[in-house]
């Protein structure tokens, strides 16, 4: 498994039963949050005003998190914007960071082909199904959760990532789902507030209105 947070993203959001991210477009967009989350719990970026921030000056040493914080400096924005910007991009560099960790494979389908994408195989399937049913059974719990998953819970029940979440859970332990969430207010309020709103973010990408 990964260290990572946008890594542990990523795996919850692969689906092992259909050999796929559960929803490409969904998960575009929660790898994006999850980099922003793991940014500011590391003391990289910051609330300020509603806007994100930057904090230092040098890289971070991991090629997703330096791609995303090289375009938080150069610009500023609120972390609703951030969270809809550049999600194709940080998608494709999460899948090109867990090939080089081995965690996954990618086959590039034929461009000819009309649903031309990305065919992604994790190498350890019952790892990833061994990690989703961990953090199933955390939704259940009211101890403590370690902060990344913590991140990747609320995120998987915010993306409707069945799977992991499932509709009945996340009716049921909805209590528990805004705890998790709330963990994000002490580091960045902003992007606890994006989470909350990532339904109807997600509705409006899906019919057309996303960010890039």
């Amino acid at each position: 498994m990964t260290h990572s947070l946008y890594g542990r993203m990523y795996l919850a959001a692969y689906d092992t039963d259909a050999g796929a991210l559960y929803d490409r477009t969904r998960t575009g967009f929660l790898l994006r949050v999850a980099v922003l989350a793991e940014l500011a719990l590391t003391g990289r970026l910051t609330d300020s005003a509603g806007e994100v921030a930057a904090r230092g000056s040098g890289a971070v040493g991991d090629p997703v998190l330096d791609l995303v914080l090289s375009r938080v400096m150069e610009r500023r924005h609120t972390w609703k914007a951030w969270v809809r910007t550049d999600r194709k991009e940080t998608l494709g560099a999460v899948e090109d960071r867990l090939v080089e960790e081995g965690l996954i494979s990618v086959r590039e389908r034929a461009a000819l082909v009309p649903s031309a994408r990305r065919v992604v195989t994790v190498a350890d399937p019952a790892a990833v199904r061994g990690y989703q049913a961990r953090l199933t059974a955390l939704l259940g719990e009211s101890g403590p959760v370690e902060p990344f998953d913590a991140v990747v819970l609320a995120l998987a029940a915010a993306g409707g990532a069945h799977h992991v979440v499932p509709r009945a859970d996340a009716r049921a332990h909805r209590g528990r789902v805004e705890a998790l969430t709330g963990e994000l207010d002490a580091v960045a309020p902003g992007l606890a507030e994006a989470v909350r709103g990532l339904g109807t973010t997600l509705v409006a990408a899906q019919g057309g209105m996303g960010g890039g």
